[in-house]
């Protein structure tokens, strides 16, 4: 029985951090989206909190086997808007 139950909070933690991974590559995509709505516009933009929300996916990716996602730089929101 004690299996049962390591194996059902093993479950509860995985699925715990799935969705705190899709709740923060939301955030990372509204982040981006600001970032490149204001590269096109000419102002300043920065892609600190893009890499913050990164690296905390990042972490949980590495313990859950998750997917890992890229650091953003200011020269890739600029490459992007010219296309």
């Amino acid at each position: 029985m004690a299996v049962h139950l390591q194996i059902a909070e093993q479950v509860k933690k995985h699925r715990q951090a799935q969705k705190e991974f899709l709740k923060l590559d939301a955030e990372r995509e509204h982040a981006i989206e600001e970032a490149l709505s204001l590269a096109k516009a000419g102002q300043h933009f920065e892609t600190n909190e893009i890499n913050r929300i990164t690296t905390e996916m990042n972490s949980i990716a590495s313990a859950f086997q998750f997917p890992m996602r890229k650091q953003v730089t200011e020269q890739m929101v600029k490459e992007y808007i010219l296309r």
